[in-house]
């Protein structure tokens, strides 16, 4: 039998305790049988009258949390469900390749972060604190103020994990969406921007959404080859994108203008270095991101042909 796991990530001090308590107190353990598997002892105590269908086993040593230790624990306590509250200073892969039993199904990595000293642990333990941002599902960094805000946003920590949902909480618990509308999910800087082959789907919402943004930049990027028959004359190349489920799957085409565009037959995988340029089209009905080529060549289909939003 499958038994979900939901791991609490961070370092000391970083809200881990206060959010397990919150989670237990709502109902998270009233119906199914609860392993709380401490890894880190703070300041901050589980509360007591959550823990009713709680077990809590503590571990002080990360050798002593193992695959053996797991199955003995489940075979003992034979719990539901699994919450880890994850030592800051201890690994995630060692976790995910040598730890988890195989019916141990990681379904949520919940991070926690203390926004004062974030920049102090990134510079000091760089790769401990980003193993924890790039895996999370959740990220949440407390006691922010306002200058905090626009420093963490001004990160861009969209470019590190894009599928998290990340809030900011002031001292008084009040929580905000990292998100404001206006970042951009790609690194600006380059004179050449990579689009890498499965964020295709977010580059082309991220173009129509903001063609200022974009206009003028040089991109490079794998596309497949479409000419139009709407808009005879147009090239459109593009990727199918599936948006909810392989029903939804459709081809999304971005205008490109160039002479050598009519050489490569519809269908065809072509590796295109362009400038992006803003032009009013009817093809868009109005303002839109064209891509005026400047090179382009035949490859080879990406390991994943179908790309998401």
């Amino acid at each position: 039998m499958d038994i979900p796991v939901y791991l609490v990530a961070g370092f000391l001090d970083s809200g881990k305790t206060s959010f397990i308590n919150g989670i237990l107190e709502d109902g998270f353990a009233r119906e199914d049988k609860t392993l709380l598997i401490c890894c880190e002892e703070g300041d901050e105590e589980y509360e007591k009258k959550a823990l009713d269908n709680v077990t809590v086993v503590t571990v002080d040593d990360e050798d002593e949390l193992t695959l053996a230790f797991c199955k003995e624990l489940e075979k003992k306590h034979h719990p539901k469900q699994v919450l880890i509250e994850y030592n800051g200073m201890w690994q995630l892969e060692k976790l995910y390749r040598e730890v988890l039993p195989a019916n141990w199904v990681l379904y949520q990595i919940m991070t926690f972060v203390q926004a004062p000293t974030f920049e102090l642990f990134v510079k000091n333990m760089g790769q401990l604190m980003m193993e924890k941002i790039t895996n999370a599902d959740m990220i949440v960094f407390n006691r922010c103020d306002d200058k905090l805000k626009e420093s963490l946003r001004a990160r861009n920590l969209r470019m590190v994990n894009r599928r998290a949902d990340i809030y900011l909480e002031d001292n008084d618990g009040n929580s905000e969406d990292y998100l404001t509308g206006d970042e951009c999910p790609f690194d600006m800087t380059p004179e050449l921007i990579d689009i890498p082959d499965d964020d295709y789907g977010v580059w082309y919402v991220d173009a129509m959404d903001h063609p200022d943004r974009w206009d003028g930049k040089k991109v490079h990027m794998k596309l497949i080859m479409c000419h139009s028959k709407k808009f005879p004359g147009i090239h459109c190349p593009g990727r199918f994108v599936m948006t909810c489920c392989e029903n939804d799957i459709q081809f999304v085409g971005i205008v490109a203008k160039g002479d050598s565009l009519k050489a490569y037959k519809n269908r065809d995988w072509v590796d295109i270095t362009a400038t992006v340029k803003k032009e009013h089209l009817d093809a868009y009905e109005g303002e839109g991101p064209v891509l005026y080529v400047e090179k382009i060549t035949t490859t080879s289909k990406p390991a994943q042909e179908v790309v998401s939003f």
